[in-house]
């Protein structure tokens, strides 16, 4: 699978971009600011129906516009694929494939399997338990269309029931027959969230250790374990101990809404433990474990998105690096830098060919091809 072709209208820092490229590499060069991970994220946009970096959809608008539209064309399992992305301002958005619009986004997600690799995601490391449940989300349900079904039972399921915990006015015996129907179904869903979460856990994280072994080339000790209040009881059995606690402090304290994924090095946190080239060593490797699972349970190599992601690497590991990614492993990807010299020494050590782009305040422009 590959993009054959991006058109973008509107779309942030683009008036208006139609780009042609190539089916194995491509490298968008330019400084900070003028709009090379925007690109990378309207692709994104294509295959998972929102942003990477904004979710709120019409903040992705251009200023001064009231509607952005994507377009992209893939070959996909020798088939020609129109994929078509609008969003316009108090009227939603629209999402299209091959003309025929969607009646749940959901029914998209995986259709077009992705990875993207960004300074972003250091939130995975640094920020709360909350991040890192998104991204295991996000994985799974670009090859499993239940378990996003299921997380969306829950969501809305938890939030009525932390409603009803909030509401003053209701005797808590005239709702208990209530909180035990919602309880009910809450403790199916979570035992099908939980066996999957574990499973992507248990699967992805050999891959994982045997990337970044390749990538640091060192020997250091790399985890990934799930944390869920599940390992120990059903979440009936939880909810029930936990009401009186849950009335308190009115909303549900137990569940798998407090999953967590550990990021471990050596047995420490990798926030704590890891230096920045550790950290981004360590997701790059997450990613690209993340990328062969997908291939491995869809048939579908993912389209790759490195953005930004050399900084703070050093010449080894952008060596390592560069050396796993050329092999015929990956299919199509997709580089931003802001150092020509650097991709021009990495585009050296491709033989699959490529097409570099120079990106200047919203203008897209081929300077190279091979």
């Amino acid at each position: 699978m590959h993009l054959k072709g991006l058109n973008i209208l509107n779309f942030k820092t683009y008036e208006q971009a139609e780009i042609d490229l190539h089916p194995k590499v491509n490298c968008f060069v330019g400084n900070n600011g003028v709009g090379k991970t925007n690109l990378l994220d309207a692709i994104v946009y294509l295959s998972m129906c929102k942003s990477n970096f904004n979710s709120v959809d019409y903040q992705n608008v251009r200023h001064n516009q009231d509607f952005f539209v994507i377009q992209g064309v893939y070959s996909r399992q020798n088939k020609e694929e129109n994929i078509y992305c609008a969003v316009k301002k108090d009227s939603g958005k629209t999402f299209k494939r091959n003309g025929k619009e969607y009646d749940r986004l959901a029914d998209h997600i995986g259709y077009l399997p992705i990875v993207i690799i960004s300074p972003a995601d250091v939130s995975l490391i640094l920020d709360g338990s909350e991040e890192r449940r998104k991204y295991m989300n996000g994985v799974i349900s670009q090859y499993n269309h239940p378990y996003l079904d299921n997380v969306l039972k829950y969501n809305k399921l938890l939030a009525n029931r932390n409603k009803l915990l909030k509401e003053k006015s209701y005797n808590y015996n005239s709702i208990s027959e209530l909180l035990e129907v919602i309880d009910d179904q809450l403790n199916g869903l979570a035992k099908e969230i939980y066996d999957q979460r574990l499973n992507f856990t248990h699967e992805l994280t050999p891959i994982f250790q045997q990337y970044y072994q390749k990538v640091s080339n060192g020997v250091e000790e790399v985890r990934l374990d799930y944390q869920s209040h599940l390992a120990e009881k059903s979440l009936k059995e939880l909810l029930t101990q936990s009401l009186e606690k849950d009335k308190i402090v009115q909303y549900t304290t137990k569940g798998i809404h407090k999953d967590d994924l550990a990021l471990t090095l050596n047995n420490h946190p990798i926030k704590k433990e890891g230096s920045q080239g550790q950290q981004k060593t360590y997701l790059i490797a997450l990613k690209l474990a993340q990328f062969n699972f997908i291939e491995r349970v869809s048939g579908i190599k993912p389209i790759l998105l490195l953005d930004d992601i050399f900084d703070k690497l050093d010449v080894t590991r952008v060596e390592q690096f560069i050396r796993l990614v050329s092999d015929h492993t990956f299919g199509q990807i997709f580089i931003t830098d802001t150092n020509k010299a650097r991709l021009d020494s990495i585009l050296g050590q491709i033989d699959s060919g490529y097409h570099l782009f120079d990106v200047k305040e919203g203008e897209v422009k081929l300077v190279g091809s091979n």
